[in-house]
C-alpha cells in the first residue's frame, strides 16, 4: 500500500535528522585529531562545493542584490557565530547533551518572536517555554558536580540561531533558501580558516581524515535535502515533530560511539524539552501559526553552517 504524503514526509524528516546528528558525531570524532577551526575549514570546503553544485543544478545559484540585504548579512553572521559556539561545545560535551540543549531552539524562537516581533503568544505556549527552561536547567545542572561550562556555549548557539531565525523572518523572501545555505556555508568555512591559529594551529592532515570530512559534508547535504523533501511532501505541522527523533538518536550514538551515559536528570530534562517542543507545535497547529514549526523543521535548525 503506498504511503500517504504525510507518512512520506515524516520518513524524509527522520532521514534528515539522522543525517544531521550523524554529521555531529563525525565532527565530534574528527575534532579529537585537530582543532575545530581546521575541521570547519576542511569540511566546509567540501560542503560548500556540494551545496553550490546542488544550487547550480536547481538553477538557484544566483547572487542578486537581495543577498546583500542587511538582514541577510545579519542572518549569515548569526549563523557563523552559532556554528562556532556549537561545534566548540560539541568537542567537550556528550553528544546527547549538546543535541538536547539545541532542541530548545523552537521555544526560544517563539519567545523572541513574542518579545521582539510582537507576535501573540498565549499563556499555554508561555507555560511550554517555562517548562522548556526548566528542562534546560536539568540538562545543564548548574552547581552540580556534573556541570560543564561548555553547555553555556550551546545556549549561546541557541541565542545566535534565534537571532538568525528572526532575521530570516524579516529578510526578503526572494532569496532561495539553498542560496542562503551556499553563502552561509562559505562564510563558516572562511571563519574556520581564521580560527585555525587561535584554536591551536594547523595539524598535519592524514589522507583518511578526508574520508570523514567528505562523510560529514554528505551527511549535512542529506539532512538538508531530507528536510526540504519533508516540508514539500507532508504538512509542516505533521512532519515537524519527527525532528525530535534526533534526540533519541543522539542518545543512542553517544552511547554506542563515545560510551556516554547521561544521568537521570539529563534524561528528565531532555524529556521535558522534547515534550514542551511537541506541545508547542501542537499549539501552533491549533492557532494556525508557523514560526515555531518552521524553526523546528527548517534546514537552519542544523547548527553546523547549513
Amino acid at each position: 500500500m503506498p504511503l500517504s504524503p504525510n507518512a512520506r514526509g515524516a520518513l524524509f524528516m527522520v532521514l534528515s535528522t539522522v543525517g544531521f546528528i550523524s554529521n555531529d558525531s563525525v565532527t565530534k570524532y574528527i575534532s579529537s585529531f585537530m582543532n575545530i577551526g581546521q575541521v570547519m575549514l576542511l569540511r566546509g570546503i567540501i560542503a560548500t562545493a556540494l551545496i553550490a553544485l546542488l544550487a547550480f543544478h536547481r538553477r538557484e545559484l544566483t547572487f542578486g542584490r537581495e543577498a546583500l540585504h542587511p538582514l541577510m548579512l545579519l542572518r549569515s553572521l548569526a549563523e557563523v557565530a552559532s556554528t562556532i559556539c556549537f561545534l566548540t561545545a560539541l568537542t567537550h560535551l556528550p553528544l546527547a547533551n549538546a543535541s538536547a540543549l539545541f532542541h530548545f531552539l523552537p521555544l526560544a524562537t517563539t519567545m523572541a518572536a513574542a518579545l521582539f516581533l510582537r507576535e501573540t503568544v498565549g499563556w499555554r505556549r508561555w507555560l511550554s517555554i517555562l517548562a522548556g527552561l526548566i528542562g534546560v536547567l536539568l540538562i545543564v545542572q548548574p552547581g552540580a558536580d556534573q556541570f560543564n561550562a561548555f553547555s553555556l556555549l550551546v545556549l549561546a548557539s541557541v541565542g545566535f540561531s534565534t537571532l538568525r531565525d528572526l532575521a530570516t523572518a524579516r529578510a526578503p523572501a526572494t532569496v532561495p533558501p539553498i542560496m542562503m545555505s551556499v553563502v552561509t556555508s562559505a562564510l563558516v568555512t572562511l571563519a574556520g580558516g581564521f580560527l585555525v591559529v587561535p584554536f591551536g594551529g594547523w595539524t598535519p592532515v592524514e589522507p583518511w581524515h578526508f574520508i570523514f570530512f567528505t562523510m560529514g559534508a554528505i551527511l549535512v547535504l542529506t539532512g538538508y535535502q531530507g528536510v526540504i523533501l519533508a516540508m514539500r511532501t507532508g504538512e509542516l505541522s505533521f512532519v515537524a515533530p519527527f525532528r525530535y527523533v534526533g534526540l533519541v538518536y543522539a542518545f543512542l550514538l553517544g552511547y554506542l560511539i563515545f560510551g556516554e551515559v547521561p544521568n537521570a536528570l539529563m534524561f528528565l530534562g531532555s524529556a521535558i524539552v522534547l515534550g514542551s517542543g511537541i506541545y508547542m507545535l501542537y499549539r501552533e497547529r491549533v492557532r494556525g501559526g508557523k514560526l515555531a514549526a518552521q524553526a523546528t523543521a527548517s534546514p537552519g535548525m542544523a547548527p553546523d553552517g547549513l
